[in-house]
């Protein structure tokens, strides 16, 4: 595997591709609860003044009216999806009252299930349809488990690398095949090495006990407001965050062997009852309660650390998107929510994850088989829950690893990528977030959960408490920064265009939902 990789960068290296890494499109999302004033989830509804979440690109709804999330457009270099992302918590904060925005993954005070409201998108038949998937997920998985915040990563290689890389590796196929393969490769390998996500970039190793509503729990007792674990770096990305737990039960896995291999697996589950959900009903004393009783109501309900992502038109269906235009972009998924910094990811952790994005594109990557797949899901949830645990291992092929020396024998091979990008960025800004990183492997003390859980001890705060001085710090953060005044301008027209475009919808909207829905999951 790394004898590939070092193959490929030393031809990468040569003056006539030194440049071909550099400048791909980086896209990020961000997702933030609004919390009320008393501490618990805000339940008023999406303020008017951030516009139509249905219809809004930047600032949208996800599970619940609360949970707030911010989208960049695909920008290059990373600093400006930063301040992108900056400009528009700077809007948002604009128009919120009291409001706070939680600055971590994990909730804040959670009373209930019932104190979660779903997003709501407006009577148009696409905003029904949102909403109906969402009050689906909450029959499914609980409501709880929908408020967890993340920020996924969104990238892509520059256009002019394909042609010249398929030249490199003497590839005849036509380059949409070449590139859907090689986005494929990276996917596979993501998952090969996700672990490294919540090892470095972990920010949730304790949760609020109102997040467990009650239920017994196997964590340990932190104070008498907080649960956690000594090692944890992600909860998140452990059994108690949000995922496709009933895969066994289902019988659903996706195929990451190929584009077409993929699409194949969440068409069958979108199309495939599943017995458990067909108990709850779909229509239920006339409301629709799910999309359908299948394995999935639709693709996005498969939870995975990373997808293969295509920009959609209009209704068009993911899968259907993938299976006519190819990969246009790699989502990855894994990160929480860094609660050092005020946008919750920062500019060194931003160009680690393109070096990191490059590294899984260049290795040789295997199509995954079961036995590896137990490996990488034992992986997740080993370094999620343990991963500062010294005792802890891996495994790869079967064998055990330690994670340090697996973690920087990948780290010391993102040398040369991070050469590359240097040369052609200028400065030596890559290096220094791989030493930032390698940083923490060598002193697991350096993680982001290991410095959370030392200031909730030092402050004697429960994790409520830490995470709220953390959200009003970032607030007057914000609060005292000027607006950039073309972006604000941005915004406001964007919110008024959003409202319009619902209004135009809901105005236009004249078929019936079920037929709506039936033409839906009908495209071919």
């Amino acid at each position: 595997m790394y004898r590939k990789i070092e193959h490929r960068l030393a031809r990468l290296h040569a003056p006539a591709h030194r440049g071909l890494l550099y400048g791909g499109l980086i896209g990020l999302e961000k997702e933030s609860l609004r919390v009320a004033a008393g501490g618990g989830i805000a339940q008023t509804p999406h303020p008017a003044a951030l516009g139509a979440p249905l219809t809004h690109p930047y600032i949208t709804t996800d599970y619940s009216e609360a949970l707030l999330e911010f989208i960049t457009p695909p920008l290059t270099p990373p600093e400006s999806a930063l301040r992108f992302l900056q400009d528009i918590h700077e809007f948002v904060y604009s128009k919120l009252k009291d409001e706070l925005l939680w600055t971590t993954s994990m909730p804040c005070i959670v009373k209930g299930a019932d104190a979660i409201p779903i997003a709501r998108y407006g009577r148009s038949n696409p905003g029904v349809m949102k909403t109906v998937y969402r009050r689906g997920l909450g029959h499914r998985y609980g409501r709880v488990m929908q408020v967890i915040a993340g920020v996924h990563f969104n990238y892509s290689l520059p256009d002019r690398f394909w042609p010249a890389y398929q030249a490199l590796e003497q590839d005849t196929r036509p380059l949409r095949a070449f590139t859907d393969d090689a986005y494929m490769a990276m996917i596979r390998n993501l998952q090969r090495f996700g672990w490294l996500m919540p090892y470095l970039f972990g920010a949730s190793p304790a949760v609020c006990k109102s997040f467990l509503c009650g239920r017994p729990t196997t964590l340990d007792e932190f104070d008498e407001t907080t649960y956690y674990l000594p090692y944890a770096t992600s909860l998140r990305m452990g059994d108690i965050g949000y995922q496709n737990s009933r895969e066994q039960t289902t019988g659903m896995k996706a195929n990451y062997d190929s584009l077409e291999a993929y699409v194949r697996s969440l068409t069958w589950a979108i199309e495939t009852p599943c017995p458990e959900y067909e108990a709850i009903g779909v229509v239920v004393d006339g409301r629709y309660e799910q999309l359908n009783a299948n394995v999935l109501q639709i693709e996005n309900e498969y939870y995975s650390t990373v997808r293969p992502k295509q920009v959609l038109d209009d209704n068009e269906k993911p899968s259907l998107a993938l299976k006519r235009r190819g990969v246009r972009y790699v989502e990855l998924r894994s990160l929480d929510v860094n609660i050092f910094h005020p946008l919750g990811v920062d500019a060194p952790q931003i160009r680690f994850l393109e070096a990191f994005m490059i590294f899984c594109l260049l290795a040789d990557s295997p199509p995954i088989n079961l036995h590896e797949r137990r490996e990488i899901d034992r992986n997740q949830g080993g370094v999620a829950h343990r991963g500062r645990d010294p005792r802890l291992h891996l495994f790869w092929n079967g064998r055990e690893r330690r994670l340090a020396q697996w973690g920087m024998e990948i780290l010391d091979i993102m040398e040369g990528i991070c050469e590359l990008l240097d040369a052609t960025a200028g400065g030596h800004a890559y290096g220094d977030a791989l030493r930032e990183q390698k940083a923490k492997i060598e002193d697991p003390g350096r993680t982001p959960s290991a410095r959370m859980l030392a200031e909730m001890r030092a402050e004697g705060e429960g994790f409520y408490d830490y995470a709220k001085r953390m959200s009003l710090r970032h607030r007057d953060y914000f609060k005292g920064h000027a607006p950039d005044v073309a972006r604000r301008r941005l915004f406001e027209e964007e919110t008024r265009r959003s409202l319009q475009r619902q209004a135009e919808l809901e105005a236009a909207d004249t078929q019936p939902f079920d037929q709506y829905l039936a033409d839906y999951f009908a495209q071919r």
